[in-house]
């Protein structure tokens, strides 16, 4: 199963892609977490020591310019890159982690070798590899392409009730269709009440929710003492327990024999 989480900025698509990452790790899958969000966090959420020490592909220099040979004159559109994984993942309680870092913008300089590197990485994640990958991508999907984005198996878009965030939820869900994402579904966070909740399903297409998660307080108090907020809101990981279930009903996933 390839997973990719996406919405507006702040909605809280780390903490379900973490929420997930460490069930599917407990349930003996296979686990591979990729921050593709520029403002990386998930290594953090997840309690990697020295997460923000962890380097993101993109920056890797001497990498990026082994694998593409850049400095020749011209650089390879099809980079080797199946041994990166392996070779780059941080790893921490049976998790491996990858920093994507940003896909790099033209009008700054030459960041094709990058561009290419990254995208030839994300195919391979997302097609070649026989375990679970779970994507926190940015407010977006930028680190997708139409060869890459039909791999994916569940694009999940978060959204709160918010008229703001339910207006990029609307606009990534749009662009992920033309690029060929078959299966989209919506998981709604930061639910205070019922009334939030019918904000949310009359503003939002009834086949596509997947599930409502909880605002609790715990979650913040845990951020600002430095506890981990995967172990802080059992109300937050029933639900989240909740939209794993249904993920996995009926999949088939590698799991871990090892």
């Amino acid at each position: 199963m390839k997973i990719a989480i996406s919405g507006k900025g702040g909605v809280g698509k780390t903490l379900l892609a973490a929420h997930l990452i460490k069930l599917f790790a407990e349930s003996n899958f296979t686990v591979l977490a990729v921050d593709a969000d520029p403002d990386a966090n998930l290594a953090a959420t997840l309690g990697f020591p020295d997460a923000d020490r962890i380097i993101p592909i993109s920056e890797m220099k001497e990498l990026v310019e082994e694998r593409t040979g850049l400095g020749g004159g011209y650089f390879k559109l099809n980079p080797k890159v199946d041994d990166i994984p392996e070779k780059y993942a941080a790893k921490h309680d049976g998790i491996r982690l990858m920093r994507m870092g940003r896909v790099k913008k033209g009008g700054s300089g030459c960041y094709c070798a990058e561009n290419t590197l990254l995208r030839s990485l994300i195919a391979h994640l997302l097609i070649a590899r026989n375990e679970v990958v779970i994507m926190d991508m940015a407010a977006g999907i930028e680190h997708l392409n139409r060869g890459t984005a039909s791999a994916v198996d569940q694009l999940i878009i978060v959204v709160e009730p918010g008229r703001r965030s339910i207006e990029t939820a609307s606009e990534i869900e749009k662009l992920s269709t033309d690029l060929g994402i078959m299966k989209i579904s919506i998981v709604g966070n930061k639910i205070h009440n019922d009334e939030d909740i019918s904000y949310l399903q009359s503003r939002l297409p009834q086949n596509k929710l997947l599930g409502f998660i909880h605002y609790d307080q715990a979650i913040i108090e845990a951020e600002q003492k430095g506890r981990s907020v995967l172990d802080a809101s059992p109300l937050v990981s029933h639900d989240v327990r909740k939209i794993f279930t249904i993920l996995t009903e009926n999949s088939e996933i590698p799991k871990n024999n090892g």
